[in-house]
């Protein structure tokens, strides 16, 4: 089992801290990113928005089987730590419930981004890969209340944001020394320092230094047809991407992000979105005692 989980945010830079780990020599990363094993342990999902139903999606992609889900780890060595990341962690209520059965001495890892940006960057993520239905990111917030009635995984851009809630029912479980919180600000601001802390929290080696890659970005193509190409089908990438030399691959996702364009946001939707995440981030600032008010400028 697992010695650390990554709990989320989503679009918060969690991919960046699982292929930072993924590369140190003293940790063992599940192969499989997102098993959502503690979300939906023993109940398989049935989500149904369109993109919930394909192979790719949160309800087959999902590993709710104990058996197959310590198979993820079959390929530990001397690693001196183990662990995966799945965002829907933080937002799903039965996951602390979860670790707190299976693995209630595992280190708890969380980035958290502002939850404007998170959300706007959300909605770009699947408007650059065609599972968001409504292109016009206002017109996507106003169904989400309805998508949620409907069961729909896709869509939650305000519900995934309200962090002190899901932090609330981490802390309800488990002591704060065994919760690790940092924000995507501090992370873009000097990633190397985050890491290394991170290191010291899992008890690995500080001093290694992964090589800087960003990956998972989000925008809308200039090129449907370069995107296409460059993302190709997942089964064909998973299969390719480990027998090409990292230079390759490090060619390759540039390329794809250099074509991505992100539109900016219309200020009459930021300013919508900040007094909606207004009260959930000032209880936030108390939470992790940290001014967080630029979060709240328009």
């Amino acid at each position: 089992m697992p010695t650390f989980l990554i709990l989320g945010a989503m679009k918060a830079g969690t991919t960046a801290l699982y292929t930072a780990l993924d590369q140190h020599p003293d940790v063992f990363m599940s192969p499989v990113k997102e098993p959502n094993f503690f979300a939906f342990a023993g109940n398989a999902p049935d989500f149904q928005a369109p993109i919930d139903q394909r192979p790719e999606g949160v309800n087959h992609a999902s590993i709710t089987d104990l058996d197959r889900y310590q198979e993820l780890f079959a390929g530990t060595t001397d690693e001196t730590a183990r662990g995966e990341a799945s965002h829907w962690y933080l937002y799903h209520p039965d996951a602390p419930v979860n670790i707190e059965r299976y693995v209630p001495e595992a280190r708890l890892v969380v980035m958290l981004r502002n939850p404007v940006e998170r959300a706007y960057s959300e909605f770009l993520h699947f408007v650059r890969d065609q599972d968001e239905p409504l292109t016009d990111f206002e017109m996507a917030l106003d169904a989400e209340e309805e998508r949620i009635a409907n069961h729909w995984a896709l869509g939650r851009y305000v519900d995934r944001g309200r962090y002190d809630e899901q932090l609330k029912r981490y802390l309800d479980r488990f002591p704060r020394e065994q919760l690790r919180v940092y924000l995507f600000d501090d992370f873009l601001e000097d990633p190397a320092a985050i890491r290394q802390d991170l290191f010291r929290f899992l008890g690995v080696d500080p001093s290694f230094e992964p090589d800087d890659r960003r990956v998972n970005a989000s925008g809308v193509p200039r090129s449907r047809i370069i995107h296409a190409l460059l993302t190709a089908a997942a089964p064909l990438r998973k299969a390719i991407v480990p027998l090409l030399p990292d230079v390759v691959v490090d060619w390759v996702n540039d390329l794809k992000n250099r074509n991505l364009d992100k539109p900016p946001m219309d200020p009459a939707v930021r300013a919508r979105l900040i007094e909606t995440f207004r009260p959930h981030v000032h209880r936030l600032e108390n939470r992790l005692d940290r001014d967080l008010s630029h979060w709240l400028e328009q």
